[in-house]
């Protein structure tokens, strides 16, 4: 899937459902949204998304900071508006929610950063003369996160510099 193809799925559901918050967003969607507490190590189960019978539920792990959470639940929205009929039985399990070595995963993180972060807000900061760090820190994200969103920018067509690193798979597994 394209990147073209998921801010295109960011765009429609944002016009569908008219919300921008994901967890009224979930609600909208009749999806199920659970918060259980999984652990706060470095290598716990940060969410996932299920769907079965036509039922979905998107399960976050509740031990993590509420910036994360968020996060977490707009990535188990991505899967559950791109991946739904891949999910079938199966659960998309994020203990490496980041890696790129997964296209889902990828694909996830692109619609989980295209959806938190308004273009004309990132580029607002980058106007400013704001540092790719510093827009992080005032978009609420970590700054692989933002590197993900650099990625939707220049597809648009943007001219934005290139970020001063490039997200790893792993960067999830420091956070608790």
């Amino acid at each position: 899937m394209t990147i073209d193809t998921i801010s295109g799925e960011v765009q429609r559901i944002r016009r569908k459902y008219d919300e921008a918050d994901p967890e009224r967003l979930a609600e909208a969607m009749g999806i199920l949204l659970l918060s259980e507490p999984m652990g706060d190590q470095a290598n716990a189960c940060k969410g996932f998304y299920l769907c079965q019978s036509r039922a979905q539920v998107i399960t976050v792990n509740s031990s993590l900071p509420e910036e994360l959470r968020r996060i977490i639940l707009c990535h188990e929205l991505g899967h559950a508006v791109l991946h739904r009929k891949a999910a079938g039985v199966r659960a998309f399990h994020d203990f490496s929610l980041f890696d790129e070595t997964s296209v889902y995963e990828y694909e996830a993180n692109i619609f989980a950063a295209d959806f938190l972060m308004e273009d004309d807000r990132v580029l607002g900061l980058l106007n400013d003369d704001i540092s790719f760090f510093g827009a992080a820190a005032a978009l609420g994200v970590p700054p692989e996160l933002l590197d993900f969103k650099f990625r939707v920018l220049k597809r648009k067509g943007y001219k934005v510099i290139d970020p001063p690193i490039l997200s790893r798979g792993d960067f999830l597994k420091k956070i608790h």
